[in-house]
């Protein structure tokens, strides 16, 4: 996903973006994230002048660092002595536009020192490395950041928040096993349960938009530090493979227990996933807690499961701020997910119609605003969603668009997510 692309357009889209967790930087009104630990300067990093008020500041970059399982790019802004001025993250993803899984990158780690803010700094560092992301790829995402500020830079909030919550009373009527009593097989992990956990994640949300690919040798779990919670796995196994997993949301040491959440649930059939929220409904019964939260999408199998036992959803639509994508290269990522529309619309086969509108769409005469147009590709937006925000489709387009953009929880389409395991 590092490769250079030379010959992508280089035209600068004038964009930033922001990260998970993320602070303002004093009179930048940009985003600076927590402290992260740098990594430490090689050879390889090449100063580069960076041009503009400050000749002395410069660019640099160190590639191909692994942190927390994602390939991981810093880049850095540094005086002419070398002192740190600003730096982020860019972290290499595979992330799934429904059947279609293309090469993204995303931006987190984002920090100015305190020094050097309120002199634009963060702002030419995030349009420097968003010029080289779009040399290597062709849409960009965020995690969390500050609302009112990253549409600026092209971004919009493109998955809404989405958690269901579970009666304990609900899941006993259902499957008639007290909340009291052990869930046969259901225990904690071991490492050696890592490998199967992805292969059921990626197989369960293979179709799934914003989700990401996980490779092998993925682990995200949180681990455990002093005064810090870490992830809790429950694992389920059968016939000697995994049924199904649960990772549950960590607590800090010391604190009561208020509240069971599941980060993610994972099942391979609807009887395990059944067992696992039984199990879930056994820690409530333990800590006298008459509900537990899952986040997993209503029409995830587990979602279906935890609907027909009797559950309610909470979705939030975030206006900014939060899970956010821009488009860097707009032919490129329409000719990448020709595919995936083509499946949409049921029209695999070579078709007159469908190609003329999707060179249409790739020039831009068709949704030719690519904020609209991200929203609509991941399913966060139909067409009928489009039309509403004013973003009519020509007449002559219509049916197809709606079968090309038909939103996420559909029958062609699911609805788009985003596990807290993969934000960065």
């Amino acid at each position: 996903m590092d490769n250079q692309r030379s010959s992508r357009c280089h035209a600068p889209f004038g964009r930033g973006c922001g990260v998970q967790g993320c602070r303002t930087g004093v009179g930048d009104g940009l985003p600076v994230g927590p402290p992260r630990r740098r990594a430490t300067r090689s050879a390889e990093e090449t100063p580069v002048p960076q041009p503009g008020h400050e000749p002395a500041v410069h660019y640099t970059e160190v590639a191909d660092q692994e942190v927390r399982s994602l390939r991981t790019r810093y880049c850095r802004l540094r005086t002419g002595a070398g002192a740190p001025v600003a730096e982020l993250e860019v972290v290499s993803l595979r992330v799934r536009f429904g059947a279609v899984t293309v090469d993204a990158e995303g931006i987190g780690g984002v920090e100015t020192e305190p020094g050097f803010r309120r002199r634009g700094h963060m702002g030419r560092l995030l349009r420097q490395a968003l010029t080289g992301m779009a040399q290597r790829v062709d849409v960009a995402f965020v995690s969390d950041g500050i609302e009112g500020v990253y549409e600026k830079f092209g971004f919009v909030s493109a998955v809404p928040e989405g958690t269901l919550v579970v009666p304990v009373r609900n899941v006993e009527r259902a499957t008639g096993v007290d909340a009291g009593a052990a869930v046969p097989g259901v225990h904690g992990r071991s490492v050696a349960d890592l490998p199967a956990m992805v292969r059921l994640y990626n197989a369960a949300h293979a179709q799934r938009p914003f989700t990401q690919e996980r490779r092998v040798g993925w682990n995200r779990l949180v681990a455990g530090a002093t005064w810090q919670p870490g992830s809790q796995v429950l694992v389920l196994p059968a016939h000697g493979a995994l049924a199904g997993y649960a990772v549950l949301e960590g607590r800090a040491y010391g604190d009561p227990v208020r509240s069971v959440v599941a980060d993610e649930l994972v099942a391979e059939d609807a009887a395990a996933a059944a067992l696992l929220l039984s199990a879930l409904a056994g820690l409530c019964w333990q800590s006298r807690l008459s509900e537990f939260s899952v986040r997993e999408p209503a029409d995830s199998l587990v979602g279906r499961v935890a609907r027909r036992m009797g559950c309610s959803e909470q979705r939030g639509f975030r206006p900014s701020g939060g899970m956010m994508a821009a488009v860097l290269n707009r032919s490129a990522l329409v000719r990448e997910l020709e595919p995936e529309l083509r499946r949409r619309a049921g029209r695999e086969q070579p078709d007159p119609d469908c190609d003329t509108a999707l060179a249409a769409l790739r020039r831009g005469d068709l949704v030719p605003d690519d904020a609209v147009l991200v929203r609509l590709l991941l399913g966060h937006w139909s067409s009928d969603d489009a039309d509403a925000a004013g973003a009519a489709v020509p007449e002559r387009y219509r049916d197809l668009c709606s079968a090309w953009f038909p939103g996420g929880g559909t029958p062609s389409l699911s609805t788009p997510y985003a596990h807290r395991l993969d934000r960065f």
